[in-house]
């Protein structure tokens, strides 16, 4: 290969790229999140500055499942948003994420600095009448949430302005000696967003301690309010918002 052709690779491997191109496209994205009250100084320290906790002292915990995603694949992921503010603008910090699916995992880390490690995530109807979602990380179950299914009939139109709100990862890549090369927070909103259902209802949340998932260093004091919806949409490209390195 040339310079022209190594300049033109997707990923790695060279041989057989990871994942495909963005924009990527979502087809019946389905969303169980669990909204709940948490402890604000574990909140502070999960938050990088120059974002701020927007003093709700609200975490989101959710299930996303991902039938059809252009140059992804199929798969389930599960972790911790918190609402925020940058520059007094409102936005979604993504905290952890876990999921089961490589090209995802590897993706999402390289382009656009999503928290992603493998675990394995579940989000189903148990017995007719339960949405549940499920992580466990090394066999070991570290969450779970319940909603009655299909509870309460929510508006589209401002379930989808929900999800277009501008939401932020802290991207870090170290160079080859160790040292970091890329430290940013990188901002996108979702686009093309077409809510198909929506509903809410009461909700239940566990968070169980583990160390290698360490979902419950968020811990739940109380939860507010389960919601539940379909979409489809579109994930485009990343912006960076703020370079520490700068």
């Amino acid at each position: 290969m040339n310079q022209k052709d190594i300049l033109l690779l997707q990923s790695m491997p060279a041989a057989s790229p990871s994942y495909g191109r963005p924009p990527c496209r979502f087809i019946n994205r389905e969303y169980f999140t669990i909204s709940y009250e948490s402890d604000p100084d574990s909140i502070r320290q999960a938050v990088p500055e120059p974002l701020q906790p927007d003093g709700s002292n609200i975490v989101l915990y959710e299930w996303i499942k991902m039938p059809d995603s252009s140059g992804l694949g199929s798969y389930e992921e599960s972790g911790i948003v918190i609402p925020c503010t940058f520059k007094g603008e409102p936005c979604n910090f993504t905290a952890q994420m876990y999921l089961n699916n490589g090209p995802a995992i590897l993706g999402g880390r390289e382009i656009w600095g999503f928290p992603k490690k493998w675990g394995h995530p579940s989000l189903k109807v148990e017995e007719t009448e339960t949405l549940t979602g499920t992580l466990y990380y090394n066999n070991t179950l570290v969450a779970m949430g319940t909603m009655p299914f299909k509870y309460n009939v929510l508006d589209n139109n401002a379930v989808a302005k929900t999800i277009g709100k501008t939401q932020i990862n802290l991207k870090l890549i170290p160079d080859v000696d160790g040292k970091p090369k890329i430290v940013q927070l990188a901002a996108y909103n979702l686009e093309e967003v077409t809510v198909k259902g929506a509903w809410s209802g009461p909700a239940r949340l566990s968070l169980i301690p583990h160390v290698n998932a360490p979902v419950a260093d968020l811990p739940v004091k109380s939860c507010i309010e389960g919601k539940h919806f379909i979409a489809d949409l579109t994930l485009p490209y990343a912006r960076v918002l703020h370079d520490y390195l700068m």
